[in-house]
């Protein structure tokens, strides 16, 4: 039988010659490459000299999260999802592989372990976030939905209350108009406008302001995202004080905000917050939270029960009795054995520092919204659309969303990206806008049909598919997003300049396309 090595000598002369040329381009290929990145990343530190507080985590990627440069994995969807450290996980299952644990309902030897080690997790919660725990409970959940539903069906939604939302929030909080409706309360839209795709402080203090004294006025909801998981923009803060003196009760979205920014609950006391811990640190991936404050939790009335919430139930009596603080909202058994990878989690993300991860990301940010505004085909056509801020004058996070567009000006289809992306080993998130984020010309939408219409596509009657269709781009047209498909790229703990760097190479690959398709518009 022949062997390998004779099987390489009887190999063709002119296909040899053919895959040691090949090897030869992808070898200066790769040194060209190689040397561009240096160049830039050594412009790109003298830039932003601050970048260099941030270069522990280089050391950390190459100890913590091997994978990525092991596998050369672009991982650009933090807004999607962290991911996890090995030391997060090996901590984790050497404490499960070391320990019997049992349903903490009960007062055995094996529960009373578990359950002194939620109770641990729990306060590692308020410790991360600042927050006193004579002022603020943590309910856990399975994840935000959740979060926020629970919120939703247990707030004291009347006739003449009112729920304000941004038409920048994402879904499940926009899903929480259906709690306040079926009560009776009103449901308003603060829009954002063109081009950073924020809202205008006037709206903002015309929508809060108090039309009755606070004694008298019906319970009024007021939830916005601290950062929008579209655009990243960064909503102020500030507005938390303002409606709660205007007697609104504040619900912050941290969901996108928390994994890369200092949100310190001893200098704002929004009165509901709701995180989800997988976008901060990967694992686990089916918990969340909501961090209360106690003096609004006292004012929610559960609309059921479940298992492990009440004292007690009597079918003969038809009542029962709901367990105090959290335990009367965590319905069954809750996620016993992931909890203590939460605080775990939070003391990694704590050992990083919040503060280099922040500084990090906006350096990255900054560059790649430099770098991908100046990207221009030959005719003199811009390659690339950025929805919201493209500058970080103001404040905005590590997302940005984007759609590539030819030199007709005409999109580029987002899964056409998104194949060519992964043939890269990039990960990005590509998919349609869930909130429209639409502009009108009132400060304020309100809770009318046509109102509800214009912002989500909703309609009283059932009309066909190419008219849903044509509704919803009309909307998404009103902030440039002609079909509702975007790509979306988001920077966390992990990223380096090299994986920003790699971003832009490949929307470069994009420069001077034609439409496949004639009948595309502009």
């Amino acid at each position: 039988m022949a062997s390998s090595s004779s099987s390489l000598i009887c190999l063709p002369l002119d296909r040899y010659l053919e895959k040691f040329e090949l090897a030869r381009r992808r070898l200066i290929v790769k040194h060209r490459v190689a040397r561009a990145l240096r160049k830039a990343e050594k412009a790109f530190r003298k830039a932003n000299p601050t970048y260099a507080d941030t270069l522990r985590l280089d050391h950390i990627r190459q100890i913590d999260y091997p994978v990525l440069d092991k596998e050369n994995r672009i991982y650009l969807d933090y807004a999607g999802s962290g991911i996890h450290g090995e030391s997060q996980l090996q901590r984790h299952f050497e404490l499960l592989r070391s320990n019997v644990f049992g349903n903490p309902h009960s007062i055995n030897p094996t529960s009373s372990a578990i359950t002194k080690l939620d109770e641990q997790a729990r306060a590692r919660v308020l410790s991360f976030f600042r927050a006193d725990p004579s002022e603020y409970i943590v309910i856990f959940t399975i994840n935000t939905s959740n979060a926020l539903k629970l919120i939703g069906e247990a707030y004291p939604f009347t006739e003449g209350g009112e729920l304000l939302l941004l038409n920048d929030n994402q879904p499940p909080v926009i899903g929480l108009r259906d709690f306040a409706r079926r009560r009776g309360a009103a449901v308003s839209y603060l829009p954002v406008k063109q081009p950073e795709l924020r809202c205008d402080e006037g709206a903002v203090k015309s929508a809060l302001k108090r039309k009755e004294s606070i004694d008298e006025a019906p319970a009024r909801l007021f939830a916005f995202p601290a950062q929008s998981n579209f655009t990243g923009v960064q909503h102020p803060l500030e507005w938390i004080a303002d409606a709660q003196e205007q007697g609104w009760h504040v619900l912050l979205d941290a969901d996108n905000y928390a994994p890369t920014n200092i949100l310190d609950l001893s200098r704002w006391h929004p009165d509901f917050v709701s995180v989800s811990f997988y976008k901060m640190f990967g694992h686990p991936s089916s918990v969340g939270a909501v961090l209360a404050r106690r003096e609004a939790f006292a004012k929610l009335g559960r609309p059921w029960f479940a298992g492990g919430t009440v004292w007690g139930s009597s079918v003969q009596a038809n009542g029962h009795m709901l367990l105090g603080d959290n335990e009367g909202f965590e319905d069954g058994t809750i996620n016993f054995l992931s909890l203590p990878a939460i605080r775990i989690g939070l003391n990694h993300i704590a050992g990083i520092g919040m503060e280099a991860i922040h500084t990090r990301v906006s350096c990255l940010t900054n560059w790649l919204l430099k770098e991908l505004n100046g990207l221009t085909h030959t005719n003199g056509e811009p390659l690339v659309v950025i929805y919201g801020p493209y500058t970080s004058d103001l404040p905005r996070g590590g997302i940005i969303a984007l759609n590539f567009v030819d030199m007709k000006g005409c999109l580029v289809d987002e899964d056409l990206v998104a194949r060519r992306a992964a043939a890269r080993n990039i990960t990005l998130h590509v998919g349609s806008a869930l909130q429209p984020n639409t502009e009108t010309s009132s400060a304020v939408e309100s809770d009318s049909p046509d109102a509800i219409q214009k912002v989500s596509g909703e309609t009283q009657e059932r009309k066909k598919p190419t008219e849903r269709r044509r509704e919803s781009e009309t909307s998404f047209n009103e902030v440039g997003l002609p079909t509702g498909g975007f790509i979306r790229i988001s920077l966390g703990l992990a990223s380096n300049f090299s994986d920003a760097f790699e971003f832009v190479r490949f929307a470069s690959t994009f420069l001077d396309t034609i439409p496949v398709n004639d009948a595309c518009t502009a």
